[in-house]
């Protein structure tokens, strides 16, 4: 699984809310997860997807 050093910006879950016009992760972390992620420097997301829609394409070059 990839870490949170790979950056939510580069998630697949990190999208734009026209509601509160901003980028919010579309995944629900429970409270202990949420705590972890504002607290620990070096928390892995159990959710990280790379948004990187030409990966699979490097990977067959």
């Amino acid at each position: 699984m990839a870490n949170m050093t790979s950056c939510c910006d580069t998630c697949t879950f990190y999208i734009y809310d026209d509601e509160y016009e901003c980028y919010t992760c579309d995944r629900d972390l429970d409270e202990d997860e949420m705590m972890r992620f504002l607290t620990d420097h070096h928390y892995q997301c159990p959710y990280y997807r790379s948004g990187d829609e030409y990966r699979v394409v490097r990977k067959q070059m």
